[in-house]
């Protein structure tokens, strides 16, 4: 399911412009219904609301709809469901405190799957060749340092995606045979 950008400000421009239902807004923006419920009660907010039309999440059109039938749900637009899908994709921030468990991440992929290429690992890891090559080879010059850590646990990479190199791998090697 895909939710706004931002959903608590979407949720708060929503409750003050719209006769939407609670559950409706939480239905939209991914919360429970009494999240939104808090946010309509707050007296005061810290927060700015959010115009999902201006962002093109929702069209004037959805709305009018979904006021007069509580029992609509509200959608993203397809162009937003598209531009998320495509932020999936592509390589995404890594937090600081992660990016040093980066190469203990190599290295647990390389100890748990070795028919991996460096570059396929590089690739995974949004490492260079020549690390995944040195951790590979032990002559890293921090290699001593490296801790092993599951790069799954830690968000470095998906188990989908990684399940996915791995099989690619695997279909190499039999087909060189």
């Amino acid at each position: 399911m895909n939710y706004p950008y931002m959903p608590k400000s979407t949720a708060l421009w929503l409750i003050e412009n719209t006769s939407l239902t609670f559950e409706q807004i939480a239905d939209f923006c991914g919360m429970h219904e009494l999240e939104v419920k808090n946010i309509a009660d707050a007296e005061s907010h810290k927060m700015q609301g959010l115009n999902p039309i201006l962002n093109g999440q929702l069209t004037r059109e959805n709305i009018a709809q979904a006021e007069a039938d509580p029992t609509m749900r509200l959608t993203l637009t397809q162009n937003i469901v598209d531009a998320q899908e495509k932020n999936k994709r592509s390589g995404g921030y890594t937090p600081k405190l992660h990016r040093q468990n980066r190469m203990g991440g190599i290295l647990w992929i390389l100890k748990n799957y070795p028919e991996l290429s460096d570059g396929q690992i590089a690739r995974l890891m949004r490492s260079t060749n020549p690390t995944v090559s040195s951790i590979r080879n032990k002559t890293h010059k921090s290699f001593s340092d490296i801790h092993v850590c599951n790069p799954i646990t830690l968000g470095l990479v998906s188990e989908s995606v990684l399940k996915d190199e791995v099989t690619k791998a695997q279909k190499k090697l039999q087909t060189t045979k």
